[in-house]
């Protein structure tokens, strides 16, 4: 295999984590193919949460320039039972946030940041974006990967030193794996996820501004579900996004489920708070689905980052953070071991594994604790006032705070 096509990156899917892998690669001096199965890009859900950990990647990879005229960057994250509105925890964020972690804590809708990384991308000539084109083959061997690609019913073969399935949770490069390597597939939560999108001079958006205030994450918690709630397009309009106990419906990134699900597990919430939803609707409900993959890499050439690799309920908010992480270090691991790939796809697995278990007990937790009733949740609740925002602050350093560790060769 020539040294050009060793250096090849093949990328399936231009979300987050595929966008943010081509730059992070791009930048350290490989070239990129990247594949997109939808002929035209269009972001799935609505808003999305980005700390501190994915914005400082974001900003060494000249995508968070862009995002910033789009992004908003709220003062405090804000807990408050669903009942009585009562504030039950703050956590300030904004400047002091952005000093303690050392980047910004950003709210904006998942278009926003997928057009940053799409500008970001355009002004590297070496990432190659090919729109509709779908992976369809995988085949191995000791010097590269070759993927078969279908574009408008035809099909060609691209070749290269390693294959980035970055295609979601519905992934065609694990699909592929599953029937030839025994890679995992998804399965559906239980959960399901319930956004809506409303302007701040609405009428819902005026009774949002009767419980939550304009400038922070807010998150109301009751046993049935939680809401999260927070500004976007420059505070124009507010996200909402409750989540619920629900039935698996199709396959895909929203479905018509009955509205009835959600207002029956808001029984006994605040009358302003029932009434906001109301006014918020209609509600779109997506299906979460996660990933538990037993191995996201083969040494052959092949790795499974973001949710195709480990797709996870979104109660610590940090499935695009993760995706992101793992898109840049998996370029500096593959950078750092040029001579062994192999080695460098091995120490990537056994560094990420950890981070993202840690995390995902993490979102366990939250869940339990926000939906918690009767006895437990007047614990919770009295935990939460004694423990001051200070101790709130340092409890998250440990996930705001990441930096990619160093692997020294010996």
């Amino acid at each position: 295999m020539t040294e050009q096509r060793s250096r090849q990156i093949v990328i399936a899917g231009a979300g987050i984590a595929g966008l943010t892998a081509a730059l992070a690669f791009s930048a350290r001096g490989y070239p990129v193919k990247l594949f997109e199965q939808a002929k035209q890009l269009e972001a799935a859900g609505a808003g999305l949460q980005l700390s501190p950990n994915a914005t400082r990647i974001l900003r060494r990879l000249g995508a968070l320039d862009h995002l910033l005229p789009n992004a908003i960057g709220p003062e405090a994250v804000v807990l408050k039972d669903a009942r009585s509105l009562r504030e039950l925890a703050h956590v300030p964020l904004g400047i002091a946030g952005e000093t303690r972690w050392g980047a910004p804590y950003l709210v904006a809708h998942r278009a926003d940041l997928q057009a940053a990384l799409m500008a970001a991308a355009a002004q590297r000539p070496d990432i190659e974006l090919i729109t509709g084109a779908r992976v369809t083959g995988i085949a191995v061997d000791p010097q590269s990967v070759a993927v078969t690609v279908e574009t408008d019913g035809k099909t060609a073969e691209v070749a290269g030193g390693l294959l980035v399935g970055a295609d979601g949770v519905w992934s065609s490069v694990r699909a592929e794996l599953a029937r030839t390597a025994g890679f995992a597939t998804s399965r559906f939560s239980g959960e399901l996820a319930w956004r809506a999108t409303i302007a701040a001079d609405s009428a819902a958006g005026q009774v949002f501004k009767q419980i939550a205030a304009a400038d922070r994450v807010t998150t109301f918690l009751h046993a049935g579900f939680h809401m999260v709630t927070y500004p976007v397009s420059k505070g124009s309009a507010f996200n909402l996004a409750a989540f619920t106990k629900g039935e698996r419906i199709a396959e895909g990134w929203s479905g018509h489920v009955d509205p009835a699900i959600l207002s029956g597990a808001m029984r006994g919430t605040a009358a302003t708070l029932s009434r906001l939803v109301a006014l918020a609707g209609p509600w779109t409900a997506f299906p979460i689905h996660t990933v538990e993959q037993r191995r996201w890499t083969m040494p052959e050439g092949i790795a499974l980052i973001g949710d195709a690799a480990h797709a996870m309920t979104p109660f610590a908010a940090q499935g695009a953070a993760m995706g992101i992480e793992d898109a840049s270090m998996l370029a500096n691991m593959i950078a750092d071991f040029p001579g062994d790939p192999a080695q460098g796809l091995a120490i990537w697995e056994n560094l990420r594994r950890p981070r993202v278990q840690r995390v995902l007990k993490r979102g366990a937790v939250n869940r339990l604790a926000w939906h918690a009733w009767g006895p437990v949740a007047i614990a919770r609740n009295l935990v939460l006032a004694a423990r001051p925002a200070e101790k709130l602050v340092a409890d998250l350093d440990w996930l705001y705070g990441w930096e990619e560790p160093k692997v020294v060769r010996r």
